[in-house]
């Protein structure tokens, strides 16, 4: 019996992350695209996310939503596509996976809406300050070519997409590493098939106004 994938999404969210790691898992998917305040609201999409918001997978009738879980759960649903370490070796997999989705979300977040930690007060975020937060990301890609060594995995996946969209939009500092990094994850067929199908998408709703 065939498995069944869908993916929930709007292409003009973090929805873009699922679709490159569906991309680089190769197993066929389907798409439901879904409109911020209406259909992402509705009773229906509710059941499968609370939180009415995207991205979202049901695989097999298993719901996952939040990206980096998404990302984690693929690559163990798919071995195959050879994206997770063996765990002698997902130290620095999960170490980096959670770090972007803890620390250097919040720290991107609070700072593109403006908001300053009181003097004296960094100890109180789990990410202390913007700038020892990108320090940390640094490190985590430095040495390369991936987190994992020479091993592509779901972790790059997802703190790529953190890096790649944080430089696009000036969220993130450029820094040589991370340029060096962006570039890297760009070549990847997987990475051009998500963005040609989700830029395709986004100048269609444009187009419809």
């Amino acid at each position: 019996m065939s498995q069944t994938l869908t993916l929930y999404t709007n292409p003009m969210s973090r929805g873009q992350i699922a679709r490159w790691m569906l991309e680089e898992v190769g197993a066929p998917y389907e798409t439901v695209l879904l409109d911020y305040g209406t259909t992402m609201k509705a009773p229906d999409y509710l059941a499968i996310n609370p939180m009415g918001k995207v991205p979202a997978i049901v695989h097999d009738g298993r719901v996952v939503t939040e990206c980096a879980a998404i990302c984690a759960y693929l690559a163990d649903a798919f071995p195959a596509a050879n994206l997770a370490p063996p765990p002698a070796d997902c130290h620095a997999y999960y170490r980096w996976l959670f770090f972007a989705a803890g620390p250097v979300e919040s720290a991107v977040t609070n700072r593109a809406l403006g908001f300053v930690l009181p003097e004296g007060r960094d100890r109180t975020a789990g990410y202390g300050t913007f700038d020892a937060t990108m320090d940390a990301l640094e490190s985590a890609i430095a040495t390369g070519p991936w987190i994992c060594g020479d091993q592509f995995t779901a972790a790059d996946v997802y703190v790529g997409a953190q890096i790649d969209w944080g430089l696009t939009f000036q969220s993130i500092p450029s820094r040589p590493a991370f340029e060096r990094y962006a570039a890297r994850l760009r070549t990847r067929p997987a990475y051009q098939r998500q963005k040609a199908t989700d830029s395709a998408l986004i100048a269609a709703m444009q187009k419809q106004g």
